[in-house]
């Protein structure tokens, strides 16, 4: 992924470059490896890239032949490949780049492009000839995107990948809603992510197939294997991210053993290649499985992090050995959690409770990733927001309801775990990619009758995804996960590290914000005041780095069948290691 700015009509573009280039270098984190920058008429579009794909050759923004057309992109096309073979109109490409392909899809398609991409992706593009840009999110939101205004320069537009590039320019600032594309040729944004399942109330009847199932996640998870750098799996030791590390694993050795049959068919002599020479290797992948080149590691690396002996820790040293991955287990203290916490939430630009404290870890994790040399990472968001895996959906009062929030949680995931698996991590210019919302995924996952979601006496959570991969009944197949991880129980990420971390966090916050600091919130604070002395911790210091109106750019969490004001999985009353209650 990258970074990205882009400023539309702006009075004098050669005047304002020199701030939108202060713009974009707020999120250079994001892309540390180049910058660049591209002004027409007076429109300038800027970038700070992180290269993953096409790292010889990508650097933005990119421009067609006659540099007409400009584009700054943040994030990974899966099918560029097969797009750049089924263009109607042939192209003349500068780069390897895979999102260099959103430039003929624009010309051929127009402001329908977006619909063709596969992939997670936030773009601005801007049409010379016609003084025209236009700027598109992906479906669900895993990219960051803002849009803003100025009331000192009427008629301009701002987009930015953060929050933090727009505030000191605009003072209007949206999210960007995902599935949408801004066109200021019409000044208009419109959904072109109308998939069959977005309208909620309409309840799916599709029977379930576990066999289609299983197969979609394995390609999903395969295609996001498109990387010409080292790259890893985040690992908590959950279910989610231990099947994402499990069929991540599979596809890593057999493309190993792909590419140590190549070598030694190209040595030409019968000689087989020497062990100091299986190092690292490029495998084509037929155009027909709809995925590109990768690169591919000895061992895959998979991560996780914990305070000392957390639940999470223990699971994810058990997933690692069964699967063979080159585990690194990384340890943090609650002091530096605490003392991290000012910083998450600027790169965050949330103060939503259980977003932060789950973003911590994640956050310091990243750093120790991204100084060992790894780019990338896969990680399991999605799944319980698409198979309702949350333990308050044990409260749901038939499928319909359920169904209904499944897709309002899928819907606001831009606000809250996308956004979380996105900065975190992007803080220190590592990728993140997320298998279970692929498109093509979602598409069989949401059309599922949800009473085959329901959680039941006989069913625990996310129990069709745990079905679809239990190989228990397959006479010889290989277990993708020891059956008590495939089996257990729905852990919170920020209960997960260690449960002394929310208890910290707590108790911090209870020291630090007084009483009579809860009963006199902040006037500028309006109608959404904290309820909780921790909320209340996080707003002060989202204040600090944030004026009140980019405020309005923050959802908080709250759970649906429930009056828990704590988001923690502990706090449901089912959880093996809930809360005590005093009365």
């Amino acid at each position: 992924m990258c970074g990205i700015v882009g400023c539309h009509h702006v009075p004098d573009a050669k005047a304002f470059k020199p701030t939108a280039l202060k713009m974009v270098k707020q999120c250079r984190h994001r892309g540390p490896d180049w910058s660049g920058s591209f002004v027409g008429n007076n429109t300038i579009l800027a970038h700070e890239r992180l290269s993953v794909v096409g790292v010889d050759s990508g650097a933005q923004p990119l421009t067609n032949k006659d540099e007409t057309i400009a584009l700054a992109v943040n994030g990974e096309i899966y099918n560029h490949r097969v797009i750049r073979k089924t263009l109607t109109t042939p192209y003349h490409f500068k780069t390897h780049s895979d999102c260099e392909v959103i430039i003929p899809l624009y010309m051929e398609f127009d402001i329908d492009a977006p619909k063709h991409l596969d992939g997670m992706f936030s773009f601005v593009l801007y049409d010379k000839a016609q003084d025209r840009t236009i700027a598109a999110r992906d479906p669900i939101g895993i990219t960051s995107l803002y849009q803003g205004w100025s009331s000192k320069m009427p008629g301009a537009v701002f987009f930015a990948s953060e929050l933090k590039c727009l505030h000191t320019v605009c003072d209007k600032i949206i999210s960007f809603p995902p599935g949408h594309i801004y066109d200021s040729k019409t000044d208009k944004t419109t959904r072109y992510f109308q998939p069959t399942w977005w309208d909620g109330t309409k309840v799916p009847s599709t029977p379930l197939d576990l066999k289609l199932l299983r197969e979609t996640f394995e390609k999903a998870v395969r295609k996001r294997l498109m990387a010409e750098v080292p790259y890893g799996v985040l690992l908590s030791g959950g279910l989610d991210s231990s099947l994402v590390a499990s069929i991540a694993q599979r596809e890593t050795l057999r493309l190993k053993a792909i590419a140590l049959k190549q070598m030694e068919s190209a040595n030409g002599n019968g000689e087989t290649v020497g062990d100091e020479d299986k190092g690292e290797g490029l495998v084509g992948i037929d155009d027909h499985d709809k995925l590109s080149t990768v690169t591919y590691l000895p061992q895959l690396n998979s991560f996780s992090i914990g305070l000392p002996n957390a639940p999470d820790t223990k699971a994810a040293k058990e997933v690692a050995k069964f699967l063979g991955t080159k585990h690194h287990d990384m340890t943090f203290t609650i002091e530096e959690g605490l003392n991290a916490l000012t910083d998450v939430i600027y790169h965050l630009e949330t103060f939503d409770v259980t977003t932060i404290r789950a973003s911590t870890p994640m956050f310091l994790l990243s750093r120790k990733i991204k100084a060992m040399g790894v780019k990338m990472v896969m990680s399991g968001e999605g799944s319980d927001e698409i198979f309702g895996g949350y333990l308050y959906f044990h409260a749901a009062p038939d499928k319909s309801a359920f169904h209904q929030e499944c897709v309002r949680r899928v819907k606001n995931l831009h606000l809250s775990d996308c956004l979380r698996a996105n900065k975190s991590t992007m803080a220190w210019g590592l990728e993140a990619r997320v298998p279970f919302l692929d498109k093509e995924f979602l598409e069989v996952a949401m059309n599922i009758d949800p009473e085959e979601k329901l959680i039941t006496k006989d069913r625990i959570e996310k129990y069709i995804i745990r079905k679809a991969f239990d190989t228990s009944d397959e006479p010889g197949a290989q277990p993708y996960l020891p059956e008590n991880i495939l089996w257990r129980q729905k852990e919170q990420f920020s209960d997960g590290v260690g449960y002394g971390w929310i208890d910290a966090l707590k108790d911090t916050a209870e020291a630090t914000i007084t009483d009579e600091m809860m009963k006199n919130p902040k006037p500028e604070w309006g109608s959404d005041i904290p309820d909780t002395k921790e909320a209340y911790w996080y707003r002060t210091m989202f204040d600090e780095h944030f004026p009140p109106y980019c405020a309005d750019t923050v959802m908080r969490w709250t759970p649906t069948w429930s009056d828990q004001t704590d988001p923690s999985g502990r706090a449901i009353a089912i959880h093996n290691q809930k809360y005590e209650t005093t009365k």
